[in-house]
C-alpha cells in the first residue's frame, strides 16, 4: 500500500472516530428515552449529532474515493485503525479507562492490520 493511500484510510477513520466522539458528546446529559419517536427525533436534530452525520457523509465519500484505489480486502481492515483511535479518543474525551486488555486487544488488530495492509501481495 502505498503511503499516500494509507494516509486516505487515517483520514477516513479519523472522520469516523470523530463523528462517534459528536454522538457520544451529543448524548452526555440528554436524555435518552428511545421508546418515545419525539425523544428520538429531538436527539437526531441536536447539533453534535448532526456534526457527527455530517462527518459521516464526508467520511462515505472519501472511503468511495479510496476504494476507487485500494483493494477492499487491504482498505477495510487498515481502516480498523479506528478502534485505537476511538479507545485514546474515549480516554483523552470522556475519561474511559484504558485497561490492559484495551491495549492488548488494540495490539493485536494493528498487528493483523499490518500483516494485511503492509505485508507482501499475493499474486
Amino acid at each position: 500500500m502505498t503511503l499516500s493511500n494509507f494516509l486516505l484510510i487515517l483520514a477516513n477513520a479519523c472522520l469516523l472516530v470523530a463523528g462517534q466522539m459528536l454522538w457520544k458528546w451529543g448524548l452526555q446529559g440528554q436524555p435518552t428515552d428511545f421508546r418515545h419517536v419525539r425523544s428520538v427525533l429531538a436527539l437526531l436534530v441536536s447539533p453534535p449529532v448532526v456534526g457527527g452525520m455530517v462527518l459521516y457523509a464526508v467520511a462515505t465519500i472519501l472511503w468511495l474515493f479510496v476504494l476507487s484505489r485500494v483493494p477492499l480486502s487491504i482498505a477495510y481492515p487498515t481502516q480498523s485503525i479506528a478502534y485505537l483511535l476511538g479507545v485514546i479518543g474515549a480516554f483523552v474525551w470522556f475519561g474511559e479507562p484504558i485497561t490492559v486488555w484495551k491495549v492488548l486487544g488494540c495490539l493485536l488488530i494493528m498487528a493483523g492490520v499490518s500483516l494485511i495492509g503492509f505485508g507482501p501481495r499475493a499474486s
